[in-house]
């Protein structure tokens, strides 16, 4: 596999939207390449806004470990907590000795212990997103950032492997990823996948007393990725997955 660095695509940018979205079509036959790739561009937008080395980072719900493999590849201390013990064994066991099976509900770790608090495409799945973004604060030092992103259930992609066909309903969804594959879908609605909307989820870390945030933005798209945000209705199916920065409060 080539090397893929952090300063290979700028962000955003059509070529970096394009190399991510070639990637994700192929997540099922190169997976590694995928979220490698996908890694290494999540801890660059993170780096943007905090210097990385010697730095404390949660990676809650990170899998296999290409995250915290990307973070201590830029000199982070991270340290990964999965709930999913399939997920932390995808590429045949835990990366990390130190993997914790934990749930993000309720993390084994003191207040405030983390410099960076950082979850990739959880919060679809999980069944009280609100809760679990008071557990994330809680455990970030005042200063510290919180990386949150979700697919929104209105994006195209927000039946997963089902999508776009949950827009005609989840039910009718599943059935048809059944006939189309032979098996069932990996995610049921209402079980393992939950619809967040864009909007509720805005107000909702805009409410809050213990974070501030730092940028709203269209995870993926290569232009106007802030602008989109901030557009009702348009919002919930053009930015596809919404990229939250926070900065704990004192």
């Amino acid at each position: 596999m080539p090397e893929i660095t952090e300063r290979a695509f700028k962000d955003p940018s059509l070529k970096r939207s394009a190399a991510l979205l070639r990637a994700f079509l192929r997540e099922q036959s190169n997976p590694e390449r995928c979220y490698t790739l996908l890694a290494r561009d999540s801890v660059a937008q993170v780096a943007r806004h905090i210097d990385l080395p010697g730095k404390i980072v949660v990676d809650i719900g990170g899998g296999s470990g290409h995250f915290t493999e990307e973070f201590r590849r830029r000199g982070a201390q991270s340290y990964l907590f999965e709930p999913d013990l399939r997920e932390l064994n995808a590429r045949g066991g835990p990366v990390t000795e130190d993997a914790v099976l934990a749930d993000g509900y309720l993390l084994p770790l003191a207040d405030g212990v983390a410099d960076v608090c950082f979850s990739s495409n959880v919060l679809e799945h999980v069944a009280d997103p609100q809760t679990f973004i008071s557990e994330m604060a809680r455990v970030t030092r005042p200063g510290g950032l919180i990386y949150l992103s979700f697919t929104n259930w209105l994006s195209p992609w927000g039946g997963h492997e089902c999508a776009p066909w949950h827009y005609l309903g989840a039910d009718r969804a599943r059935a048809r990823y059944r006939r189309r594959t032979g098996r069932e879908a990996k995610h049921t609605v209402g079980e393992n996948l939950f619809p967040v909307h864009i909007g509720p989820t805005l107000r909702h870390v805009r409410g809050r007393d213990d974070v501030q945030v730092v940028t709203a933005r269209s995870r993926y798209w290569p232009f106007f990725a802030s602008t989109i945000t901030r557009v009702p209705g348009f919002r919930e199916i053009a930015t596809w997955n919404l990229l939250l920065i926070l900065r704990r409060r004192p």
